[in-house]
């Protein structure tokens, strides 16, 4: 059984990035591309799950390197979420959302592997047994198609908002303050929905909207 939530609560995934008030570099930026290659290996490197079997490697991906059907098995059979796989997911989750970031220009400092720095993104370990229901995380990814056909629109709007805010940064050094919400806000709507239906930390449905 899930607790009644009260309308206007905070959502339990809570993402923001700090606005860089100040001249962001145009060399990295021009160069994004290609300086993002390195800590993009690294990325890749730990979110990639492979499993070493007696017949040889058999490589299976999750939920875009999230830990996703084992915690889905221990909520469905055992009504208990460990620990470690929350936090890994959890730091996974800020990683690549660091790297992201960056990709998109709103940060011109590499990204780290474990500081925070201007990405902040959190949400609660989950009481499994008082706030998820046992059997919903076998529809979730089914229930969140809604969002799946939004955010691919939403997504084609970053991309051209990018490639302003690229230009604005080479010719002023700063990122529109505009495109820099909008932006922030398509990348909290992908968190909010992978926690609800992939990392499966919450049995509240995803808001459509862009703002916390």
């Amino acid at each position: 059984m899930t607790t009644t939530t009260m309308i206007g609560e905070p959502y339990p995934v809570q993402f923001s990035v700090d606005y860089p008030d100040r001249p962001l570099s145009r060399l990295t930026s021009f160069f994004r591309i290609f300086t993002v290659i390195p800590i993009g290996i690294v990325l890749g490197a730990v979110s990639g799950q492979v499993w070493q079997s007696s017949s040889g490697r058999v490589a299976i991906a999750g939920a875009g390197g999230l830990l996703f059907f084992g915690p889905l098995l221990m909520i469905v059979f055992q009504q208990k979420y460990p620990r470690w796989w929350f936090d890994w997911n959890l730091e996974l989750q800020r990683f690549g959302n660091r790297v992201g970031i960056y990709v998109l220009l709103m940060d011109d400092r590499y990204p780290s592997t474990d500081d925070y720095q201007s990405v902040h993104l959190d949400y609660p370990y989950p009481d499994v047994p008082v706030m998820l229901n046992q059997f919903l995380p076998l529809v979730k990814w089914l229930l969140a198609i809604p969002h799946y056909i939004v955010l691919f629109f939403l997504d084609i709007g970053v991309f051209f908002a990018v490639i302003v805010a690229w230009f604005a940064i080479l010719f002023t050094g700063r990122y529109p303050r505009a495109i820099f919400d909008y932006v922030e806000g398509v990348i909290r709507w992908h968190n909010r929905v992978a926690g609800y239906a992939f990392v499966l930390i919450t049995d509240r449905y995803p808001p459509f909207r862009l703002a916390p």
